[in-house]
């Protein structure tokens, strides 16, 4: 392998924590308090589904620039109906979205990040808004250096202004930062951009029913099974 990089950077939903878990936990009480039965984990998928799509429509000029706790919101608006959810409160509402602030680590994630800070600049880079970021920083413990958020840049992953914006806030040149995430297609949009890659597979990151994506022999700089594994390889104490 090349020379170590400077700086790591980070997915966060899905790569760091768990969102599945944490949506599936936040809405089951709600819907239990209703008496509602409630298909947490298909909630759950369904919200995350809308988040790409809200994403483009930004893109495409229909919506202004939008963070994520607002798409959140607006997707979340969209799907409470087919789920049984229609009745919450605005206040549930509120306390439902916040719970994408509230995600846990994965059980890896807290001592891979250590290790790996002891020799890198460790931040993520993540279409998360800064708050959203630094609420989960806290709640999780996640030992970040930094919080560089997409919302910096008034773009989403995989635009390049994310990519390149990262290596200009640390910076460094953007072969010397390494892209970790668990989605195949934001490494491969950081690496068309010039960035060091790094795939670590999360089997269950969309709940039992994961099926993890094709990633080709040698198509990123490292595949790790967990952070602890990416440790190892970058030569972590």
């Amino acid at each position: 392998m090349q020379k170590r990089p400077t700086a790591l950077a980070f997915d966060v939903f899905g790569t760091v924590v768990d969102w599945h878990g944490g949506i599936v936990a936040a809405v089951a009480p709600l819907a239990a308090a209703r008496g509602v039965t409630v298909d947490a984990s298909a909630f759950a998928l369904d919200w995350r589904a809308g988040y790409p799509l809200a994403m483009d429509r930004v893109r495409r000029g229909e919506l202004p620039w939008l963070h994520i706790d607002a798409l959140h919101r607006m997707i979340l608006d969209g799907i409470v109906g087919r789920h049984g959810l229609d009745g919450l409160s605005e206040a549930e509402r509120v306390q439902l979205n916040r719970a994408w602030h509230r995600l846990p680590a994965w059980p890896d994630s807290v001592r891979g990040l250590t290790r790996l800070k002891a020799r890198h600049t460790i931040t993520p880079l993540s279409n998360g808004n800064f708050s959203l970021l630094t609420d989960m920083a806290k709640q999780a413990a996640l030992p970040w250096d930094c919080v560089i958020s997409a919302e910096l840049f008034q773009h989403y992953k995989p635009d390049p202004e994310v990519y390149l914006g990262c290596a200009h806030l640390l910076g460094i040149a953007p072969g010397e930062l390494m892209m970790v995430a668990c989605h195949p297609s934001d490494l491969r949009a950081a690496r068309d951009n010039g960035l060091r890659t790094a795939y670590v597979r999360r089997p269950l990151e969309c709940g039992p029913q994961t099926t993890l994506p094709a990633v080709a022999d040698g198509e990123f700089d490292i595949v790790a099974t967990s952070f602890e594994d990416l440790a190892d390889q970058l030569g972590a104490a």
